[in-house]
């Protein structure tokens, strides 16, 4: 499926008007898919995420269907989905707009993973920063409690739920489940040893599901039309519609849907509108600025998981950052990593001192005070960061 072929599927609503209010969603359709999923049987939604081939979009692409089959029932302890709408990967803006533009598609996605899994209160951890996606979500939640698809019977079942909206402090290190839920707890946001998992100990120490916005949002077209069409979407291994957010040096930055698979020649040129100015391009990354540079040699690179891999890159939650031939790549890594040494948590050596011994290099460099022997110190410094973390946060 070609980019002009392709309709929108999360942002179809986006810019239609009261597509933020119940209303406006029911009358679109809204709200069809967790009635079909309450006819159900709860596996029987698990396999259909599962044969959809979706993956998590919050970096790590985890398959979705498989996360929610790990959640063990009849365990005496209750089951709990937390929606991760921490956003905080520096050049990643796509969940803030899908909840302030359209919050119902999210509520729906929790409601239906919740039934999926056994869960009877859900919690949205929301980024403390995000004023207006916080009142969106919060305006929504009491439609859905008024319109009977929130609280006991929902949507004229027998099926109970609870949203909680909790605001999180602004650390980017909550972006991380194991450190999301200690904060949801009310703990200082620091990632735990693992095993356990969240799947089996997770918030309270009970069995937890953490997906982020984009995948949630997903869920409801996945049970509606079905997973044989949102396989067809994208390649084998990295099927379905992906929201791309270009940044950077491009003359048109913003979100853009499309489907997994699509060249990132085409995103960056034709639906970003190409670089700033006619300048040549000179590096971009992938998926967020924790991700390795690639450049204009790789453009023709389809946007999935596997290609963006074997680029020696990674597709991360698909924030695409460009450089003109003007930019300097010493100085834009060096500001990304002050912001890493700043976020770190603290919590485990290589992380807190390796991100504040590499800006201090780079700070050199950027300053005309480089030495030779400081790239090798910087490979050292790496080699002992990397996954010798708590949390894959500093691996990055």
């Amino acid at each position: 499926m070609t980019v002009a072929e392709f309709q929108p599927v999360l942002t179809a609503r986006w810019g239609k008007k009261g597509a933020d209010t119940i209303d406006g969603y029911v009358k679109a359709g809204g709200y069809k898919a967790l009635r079909k999923a309450l006819k159900s049987k709860p596996k029987d939604v698990i396999e259909e995420i599962k044969a959809s081939g979706l993956r998590g979009r919050g970096g790590a692409g985890f398959p979705t269907g498989v996360k929610w089959s790990f959640i063990p029932q009849d365990t005496g302890k209750p089951v709990y989905v937390v929606c991760n709408a921490d956003e905080g990967e520096p050049g990643t803006f796509k969940d803030r707009e899908l909840i302030e533009r359209d919050p119902h598609q999210l509520i729906e996605g929790i409601a239906i993973t919740s039934y999926a899994v056994g869960c009877r209160t859900a919690f949205i951890y929301l980024r403390g920063e995000f004023l207006e996606p916080g009142r969106q979500v919060e305006r929504a939640i009491g439609e859905a409690y008024e319109e009977g698809f929130l609280g006991e019977g929902i949507a004229k079942s027998k099926f109970d739920l609870d949203i909680v909206l909790h605001r999180g402090a602004g650390s980017y290190e909550c972006g991380e489940e194991t450190a999301l839920l200690d904060s949801l707890e009310g703990k200082r946001g620091q990632p735990r040893l693992r095993p356990p998992f969240p799947a089996v100990e997770g918030l309270y120490r009970s069995p937890t599901v953490v997906n982020n916005v984009e995948t949630l949002a997903t869920v409801p077209h996945i049970v509606e039309r079905g997973a044989e069409w949102f396989s067809k979407i994208g390649p084998e291994k990295s099927t379905g519609t992906k929201i791309f957010c270009v940044s950077g040096k491009v003359e048109r930055p913003g979100n853009y849907e499309a489907p997994m698979g699509t060249p990132a020649r085409v995103i960056i040129d034709e639906l970003a509108g190409g670089v700033r100015g006619g300048k040549a391009l000179k590096a971009w990354v992938p998926g967020g600025s924790s991700t390795p540079f690639l450049t204009a040699d790789h453009l023709d690179t389809p946007m999935d998981f596997e290609s963006i891999q074997a680029a020696g890159s990674l597709l991360g939650t698909g924030a695409v950052i460009v450089l003109d031939e003007n930019d300097c790549v010493v100085d834009a890594v060096l500001r990304w990593t002050q912001f890493y040494a700043h976020e770190s948590c603290g919590k485990c050596t290589p992380c807190r001192e390796g991100t504040w011994w590499l800006t201090k290099i780079l700070f050199r460099f950027e300053h005309g005070g480089g030495r030779m022997e400081d790239i090798d110190i910087m490979y050292d410094v790496g080699d002992n960061m990397l996954f010798k973390n708590f949390c894959a946060l500093g691996d990055g």
